[in-house]
């Protein structure tokens, strides 16, 4: 019958330094023992398992079949508890909150707002990972995650921070040369089709949402097509784009309200221009944090942070400006 025995930390740490560089001196130099340590260490975790873990030559050494396989394991093992160990040794120095976020969110929202959260506590570091993979709840190094999501889509314990709105969007300074006839018209949806639109260009279920197609066919246009497209795989590429007056963004209503409340982007269409989506924001706290003092801190000023934002779209902040139609003969040849 194999036996249950634990492996040795010891043995195993030698093992993977070896499997790594394929070499028992460097081995040993990164942990700093002699040759005939890592040598005996090696030898002793083969004699535990039953099994040889390399294939020794005279100049090289190659990692054998079950070598290969313990290594799967050994890997990412010792990388979490490397990890584990580094958040515990920082914890006891300076208090931190490890915030995972995808980017356009971490740039139209979370990060314009971090400096108040800082000014209040600072005694708390907050490091921001910005990136559309889906960050996983257990890693070590990550204490709460702020998501695009589906309502089904959600673990348990998701905070709901507020729902999703899209609305066309076009810069101050391209509104204001619509409405002196130096560019095409932008009264009503079909108007659209003497414009540039900014697209994301994206495969993830969301983006379907997120698309114009689906703004268009809401609309009653669904076979509307533009002067041009501009496609952006990031939204705040696209808030950027309509910024620069290169077109119009089919924009997220929470992470750009605060652009239009100051003017610096304009609802050709208003109110009515505004279409929601299944998906929401949703804030998640990794259960080994939750009973963090800063962590704690942290949550609820995002809660906070996402009450305010969820008044302001849902009284709709300042009212948009509205386009009148001009004549037929102020619209520029297309």
């Amino acid at each position: 019958m194999p036996s249950r025995r634990p492996l040795s930390l010891t043995n195993l740490r030698a093992f993977e330094a070896v499997a790594r560089l394929l070499s028992f001196g460097a081995a040993a130099d990164e942990l700093h023992l002699t040759q005939s340590a890592i040598s005996r260490q090696i030898k002793g975790l083969e004699d535990e398992l039953g099994a040889a873990l390399f294939v020794r030559g005279t100049r090289s050494v190659q990692i054998a079949p079950d070598g290969q396989t313990l290594l799967r394991a050994v890997e990412p093992w010792l990388a979490k508890l490397d990890s584990s160990v580094l958040q515990i040794r920082r914890s006891r120095s300076r208090r931190r909150v490890s915030v995972a976020t995808f980017a356009s969110f971490g740039s139209l929202w979370l990060l314009p707002r971090i400096e108040a959260f800082q000014r209040e506590h600072p005694d708390i570091d907050i490091r921001v990972s910005a990136h559309d993979a889906i960050a996983d709840l257990d890693d070590p190094e990550l204490d709460l995650a702020l998501r695009y999501l589906n309502p089904a889509q959600v673990p348990a314990g998701g905070v709901h921070m507020f729902d999703e709105t899209l609305t066309p969007v076009v810069s101050r300074g391209l509104w204001e040369r619509i409405r002196l006839g130096k560019a095409p018209a932008l009264a009503r949806p079909a108007d659209l089709v003497q414009h540039t639109l900014a697209e994301e260009d994206d495969d993830r279920p969301s983006t379907e949402f997120l698309s114009w197609r689906h703004w268009l066919e809401a609309q009653g246009h669904p076979n509307l097509q533009p002067r041009r497209w501009l496609y952006l795989n990031f939204t705040y590429q696209q808030v950027q784009a309509a910024l620069a007056g290169h077109g119009v963004a089919l924009a997220r209503v929470p992470l750009v309200f605060e652009a239009l409340q100051r003017g610096e982007l304009v609802e050709p269409f208003g109110a009515a221009g505004r279409v929601g989506s299944p998906f929401c924001y949703w804030m998640l706290v990794s259960p080994a944090s939750r009973a963090r003092s800063e962590v704690l801190e942290f949550s609820a000023w995002v809660e906070a942070q996402a009450a305010a934002t969820r008044a302001a779209v849902e009284t709709g902040g300042r009212a948009p400006p509205r386009a009148a139609p001009r004549a037929a003969s102020a619209r520029p040849a297309r």
